[in-house]
């Protein structure tokens, strides 16, 4: 008889963080680590040519004593928030008529890859593409002057806020549909027939019904849109022609310039208010708690 051997017990909790550990490393590897070396060379000094590694405030000093810089936050908020307007009604329109007017889930399947047929191509071609289609000799252009609604072509379509915004909508609007369309996909329509037994209109099983229950989509499509639109830069400088600027835009400048301590101050504030917008949605939507319960 072989002896037997000692089984060693392992406390949930250690198991669970064995468990997690490998993901632990990776995040502390390329996103702890990082982190912390910005938040360390925001506070360095810069002598007009190089880095001088120092702790000093001055890098945001001269961040919140500027106004042109205030400035360019506030609009880039604006844009950000904009943006998420157009992309939450656009999403949600495209994914309630995908969840529940579309009967088949082969067409559901089907038009929601569809959807996602721009995004086999790279970013950089689809921006590029609104630049022959709202240029002053664009598609558009002739369209509305060949259609009599206008006599000379409307400038504002290219290289302005609007063909800047134009092109995030396009971009990102996917990232909304997606959360959204998966949270109504979830949505028991043995609810809505009881609402519609109970003699409730469409419009009041939409706000009472369908909208709570799509809070969680709209929350995680809300985090997407907000985030990449803050930290883009390549949008405004394309398609603004150089007439607007954002604060990631500014930073590419200042490290275009070798301003690294300048821009990486810059990076720090605009995590920190891209942290305060994701907070701000996930104070009003519990997302941990609304997918646990499905």
């Amino acid at each position: 008889m072989h002896p037997r051997r000692p089984i060693i017990k392992v406390s949930p909790n250690f198991a669970a963080f064995l468990q997690a550990s490998p993901l632990l490393v990776v995040l502390l590897a390329f996103f702890g680590i990082p982190l912390l070396m910005i938040i360390g060379v925001s506070f360095f000094d810069y002598d007009g040519t190089n880095m001088v590694p120092a702790f000093q405030w001055g890098n945001y000093v001269d961040l919140f004593e500027s106004r042109v810089t205030l400035s360019l936050y506030l609009k880039t908020v604006e844009m950000a928030l904009s943006v998420w307007a157009i992309t939450l009604v656009v999403g949600f329109t495209v994914s309630y008529f995908l969840a529940f007017h579309v009967r088949s889930i082969l067409w559901q399947m089907g038009l929601f890859l569809v959807c996602t047929v721009p995004f086999w191509t790279s970013n950089i071609i689809r921006m590029i593409s609104w630049i022959p289609f709202l240029g002053r000799n664009g598609i558009f252009n002739q369209a509305l002057m060949g259609l009599g609604v206008t006599r000379e072509p409307l400038e504002f379509l290219l290289f302005s806020d609007f063909a800047v915004i134009v092109a995030y909508v396009h971009l990102f609007t996917l990232f909304m549909i997606v959360p959204i369309f998966n949270s109504m996909a979830r949505i028991d329509r043995a609810v809505i027939e009881a609402a519609r037994d109970g003699g409730s209109g469409g419009w009041r099983i939409l706000w009472e019904i369908i909208v709570p229950l799509s809070k969680t989509g709209i929350a995680l499509g809300s985090i997407f849109v907000i985030a990449m639109v803050m930290g883009d830069f390549y949008v405004v400088n394309t398609m603004s022609g150089g007439h607007s600027s954002s604060v990631a835009l500014a930073m590419y400048n200042q490290i275009a310039a070798v301003q690294y301590p300048q821009a990486a101050a810059s990076a720090v504030v605009l995590l920190g208010i891209v942290t305060l917008m994701v907070a701000a949605i996930l104070r009003l939507v519990d997302v941990r708690r609304e997918l646990a319960g499905h």
